[in-house]
């Protein structure tokens, strides 16, 4: 299952109500992304990413 390589987001499951509160079994998926990184050895790998990390640029893309 894809997840974030800096918070560890990643699918929840859960039910969908209806107004009548009939239980459909759906899912959440976190907004992940595929970016180029540095890692801490300086070494270039590819990581799934979440939208939310992204914006707080505390990464070294490439």
């Amino acid at each position: 299952m894809a997840t974030c390589y800096v918070t560890g987001k990643k699918t929840v499951f859960g039910n969908k109500r209806s107004h009548a509160l009939n239980a459909t079994r759906r899912t959440w998926k976190s907004n992940l992304q595929t970016v180029r990184i540095k890692d801490e050895n300086g070494k270039i790998i590819k990581v799934k990413v979440s939208a939310r990390a992204l914006k707080k640029n505390n990464l070294e893309r490439v």
